[in-house]
């Protein structure tokens, strides 16, 4: 018989891991699953469409299509429909395709890795990584007009693709049993947590220091402008 004292941690540990921010990401991804199912759906019609398209300029300039052009026309359709299914496949996300990843697109495609992670990870951590993701979500428009030779496009990306996957993978290297322990220092639990931490803290600090940086661009304009035009008579 199960415990009861076991079954209500469990049911504990799964409240304490389904925090807002978790909600909000997985409500993010599941209408990223929807768009991306969406966009296949409406390229597999379009080849069905092109195909049947096809086969009726065939018959109406050439002739009757036959039962050999019916079934060419159905291989066709078939063949276009598995070329479509697998180049639509999105390929789960590596610290390696984080590297190579172009700046505006590393924080989504960092948010999608850390989710893939998240379930082997303690419950302080996947709120902290929630948390990230909310971060990252934040920072992604901030990064669409930043010029990648900027020392802080470097900051985000070796942040993003080397220190944060090394973090999680060290930790996951780890043997379970000995995670939550101490030995010469503070668990492994305990580490990953504060450099979680630490992460939300300079990505935090990197969003603050753009808009900042935005503001200051702004208030420089709008000083120019009101230089410039607010001295003029109207004619």
């Amino acid at each position: 018989m199960a415990d009861p004292s076991r079954i209500v941690a469990d049911a504990e540990a799964l409240l304490q891991r389904v925090s807002p921010e978790g909600r909000r990401l997985a409500a993010r991804a599941r209408q990223r699953r929807f768009t991306a199912r969406m966009k296949t759906a409406r390229r597999l019609a379009a080849a069905m469409a092109a195909v049947i398209a096809v086969a009726i300029l065939w018959g109406l300039l050439v002739g009757p299509i036959g039962q050999f052009g019916f079934l060419a026309a159905l291989v066709a359709m078939a063949v276009a429909w598995v070329a479509i299914l697998l180049l639509s496949r999105t390929p789960a996300e590596t610290p390696q395709t984080l590297a190579q990843s172009d700046l505006p697109l590393l924080p989504q495609r960092t948010e999608a890795w850390l989710q893939d992670q998240r379930a082997a990870l303690p419950a302080p951590a996947a709120r902290l990584v929630d948390g990230i993701g909310v971060r990252l979500e934040a920072l992604a428009p901030q990064l669409v007009a930043l010029d990648a030779r900027e020392p802080v496009a470097a900051e985000v990306r070796k942040l993003l693709s080397i220190e944060l996957p090394e973090l999680i993978e060290g930790y996951r290297r780890v043997p379970t049993a000995l995670r939550g322990g101490a030995r010469d220092g503070p668990p492994p639990d305990r580490q990953l947590a504060d450099g979680l931490g630490v992460v939300d803290e300079q990505l935090a600090r990197i969003s603050a220091d753009l808009a900042a940086g935005d503001l200051q661009k702004l208030a420089t304009q709008g000083r120019y402008l009101e230089l410039k035009y607010g001295g003029e008579e109207p004619g």
